[in-house]
């Protein structure tokens, strides 16, 4: 006996799909890592199922893994995913606004520097959860994409996340008007491009008195013409040598890294 009925297996595994997530408000964690950290977090668990109780089969139905893990558990997706007009954006936009996210998707206040990245359409699951990574691992007080960006809670992104899904604040938004908002409240907006400053050489503000956004661009076309336009700062990430470069670019992730780091590094 599974001790889970078809239409539960079934159910289970239509949330490898994005529609089913969004209408089931559900989403999937697997291993024993991830769950322990769902568990342990502000999200809400609604069920848990181990590889012990329902059968290594069983499991293996429900899993989107290649290598099924010992436990999956179901979790709800937070309140005050979307964010609409400048009402919302302004808000998550305020210097000292902490990460933590409540069930019903409020915000507690805290300490923070300010500091956000805006995902200009990333369609690769595996950047975007490292990128979650990268701004948990620096300390980023919000992530916010564009409305066309992959699904935060695709099983891939999720397992890349390597938890900091549960402890990054994440925002779906439209970019221009999160780049018009943080330019009017005196801020900045950063983006990597070839004919920018080198960042090395360039004047960095961390968001200490008003918000700070850098602008992470699509994996093939960079930053979308549109939001380029708002930019206030274009850095550029020399090679090295500088004169004679190898690959074209750097992975989006990888950028976003090197960035970040140096951000953090102006800012101890």
């Amino acid at each position: 006996m599974s001790g889970i009925s078809n239409s539960e297996i079934k159910r289970v595994r239509s949330l490898s799909m994005k529609k089913f997530r969004d209408q089931e408000g559900l989403f999937t964690v697997e291993g024993e890592k991830m769950v322990s950290e769902a568990l342990e977090s502000s999200f809400h668990v609604e069920k848990v199922y181990r590889a012990d109780e329902i059968g290594q089969e069983t499991m293996s139905r429900i899993s989107a893994l290649s290598s099924p893990s010992p436990v999956l558990a179901l979790v709800r997706k937070p309140a005050g995913l979307m964010l609409d007009g400048t009402g919302e954006i302004l808000p998550a936009l305020v210097p000292g606004n902490s990460a933590e996210k409540k069930h019903d998707g409020t915000v507690t206040s805290g300490q923070n520097s300010g500091l956000f990245l805006a995902l200009d359409t990333i369609r690769d699951p595996g950047n975007l959860g490292t990128i979650l990574r990268i701004a948990d691992w620096f300390g980023i007080d919000a992530v916010f994409a564009s409305y066309d960006t992959v699904d935060v809670f695709n099983p891939k992104v999720v397992q890349a996340t390597m938890g900091a899904i549960f402890r990054v604040r994440f925002h779906y938004a439209d970019i221009t008007s999160l780049a018009k908002n943080a330019l009017d409240a005196g801020g900045h907006v950063y983006g990597t491009f070839l004919d920018g400053d080198g960042i090395y050489g360039k004047d960095l503000d961390c968001g200490s008195c008003s918000p700070s956004v850098i602008v992470i661009g699509n994996e093939s076309n960079g930053i979308s013409p549109g939001v380029a336009a708002l930019v206030s700062d274009r850095l550029f990430i020399p090679p090295y040598p500088s004169d004679f470069p190898g690959s074209e670019s750097l992975n989006a992730a990888v950028a976003t890294a090197i960035t970040v780091a140096e951000f953090r590094r102006r800012c101890i």
